[in-house]
């Protein structure tokens, strides 16, 4: 007869799942994760595969993310799994965009930031992908570092049952969780802890916690290409200046509001449709692209036409990928706090549930899981 008694039981088997399924089961604990589908098919598939702290304020949230990172290549490195520390160029084609990124490299040292400034022929000496015409010049950082998550999601459960003997089971829910038993598949499992790591599932474990919570679904639509050619790279990841409106990390550049103001005046659909455009590459050579944000009444389960074409449009302005086929186009959704970075509740003694990391998932993953498999187990 299968194990039925376990120190911690996950509900999921996203990135956030198997996060605290590792750090769990480095300690020595027994582990079993739940996963409602075959394999995890929401937003830890559906991204770019981006560990990108660039993106995170200064502070908390960036020491976060780089203690993330850290955790990140160390488990990469332990399964062998695909990686690549590309780092990430911002690129600037006007001045408002380059002033904005001047400002946040002004107060970047103070803050942790490893960026520098490159002018025009530094960046298209970094990525041949990158137009030369108009560019002021790029923000290049050295940190990020790039994954295929398709193949870190399929992967990582066989090595974490290899390495640690961390229970799965596949293709069934946890419905109910009471008294340390664990309801899954009609049968019950003993689980001293309960981590419920479901995205953006609100309705099926403890609804009443996300009632109240403020949390907001947000739909993405993004694009994969067929493989380049064997020796055609991207180089470092890419954004433009749209995508300065977008992460937090630039929120308190001086410039800003009125490079906010130039997108709203002269790029509305963008602004309406959440749509800043970065790119990606992975070890097969597809580039990934998008994306776009609805949130909450605006979702759909249908895909807009429009959208992609915009956001081809803007990366044809920077990106230059000889002969680009697109061969697929999806949708994911995530659910984000307004104002928090992540959410967090213990809604009764040995339950923590785990969510709204929203776009942030992969970067913050592992730093958020260490975190509070130590809060849980009382370590310094």
């Amino acid at each position: 007869m299968a194990q039925r008694e376990f120190d911690d039981a996950i509900v999921g088997a996203g990135i956030i799942g198997l996060a605290h399924a590792y750090h769990l089961a480095m300690r020595g604990r027994r582990v079993i994760v739940f996963e409602r589908s075959p394999q995890a098919t929401g937003a830890s598939i559906r991204n770019f595969g981006m560990i990108w702290p660039i993106g995170q304020p200064a502070g908390e949230m960036y020491e976060l993310a780089r203690r993330s990172r850290e955790l990140w290549l160390n488990a990469l490195q332990a399964t062998c799994l695909w990686y690549e520390r590309t780092g990430s160029l911002h690129l600037a084609y006007h001045d408002d965009e380059a002033d904005a990124l001047r400002e946040f490299m002004t107060a970047a040292p103070a803050c942790g930031f490893e960026c520098k400034w490159l002018d025009p022929r530094q960046v298209t000496s970094k990525s041949r992908a990158v137009k030369p015409d108009g560019l002021r010049g790029a923000m290049w950082s050295p940190v990020e570092t790039c994954v295929d998550p398709r193949e870190v999601i399929a992967n990582l459960p066989a090595w974490l049952s290899k390495e640690y003997k961390v229970q799965f089971v596949f293709n069934c829910a946890v419905t109910a969780y009471n008294d340390r038993y664990a309801l899954a598949g009609g049968e019950e499992y003993l689980a001293d802890n309960l981590y419920v790591c479901a995205g953006d599932d609100l309705q099926t474990l403890f609804p009443v916690v996300f009632r109240d919570s403020g949390l907001v679904r947000c739909k993405l639509q993004m694009m994969r290409s067929q493989p380049m050619a064997d020796d055609w790279r991207v180089g470092p990841m890419l954004a433009a200046g749209l995508t300065l409106a977008h992460y937090r990390a630039f929120q308190d550049c001086p410039s800003l509001p009125a490079l906010k103001k130039r997108f709203a005046d002269e790029m509305p659909d963008y602004v309406r449709y959440g749509i800043h455009v970065m790119v990606s590459q992975n070890g097969l050579g597809e580039l990934t692209l998008g994306d776009s944000h609805e949130y909450g009444a605006e979702i759909a389960p249908f895909d807009k036409r429009e959208i992609d074409e915009l956001v081809l449009r803007y990366l044809d302005t920077f990106f230059n990928a000889p002969k680009l086929r697109i061969a697929s186009r999806w949708n994911g959704v995530y659910v984000k706090h307004p104002t928090e970075p992540y959410f967090i509740a213990r809604p009764v003694a040995g339950v923590t549930v785990v969510t709204g990391v929203g776009g942030a998932g992969m970067t913050l993953s592992f730093g958020l899981a260490e975190k509070i498999v130590k809060e849980n187990l009382g370590e310094d």
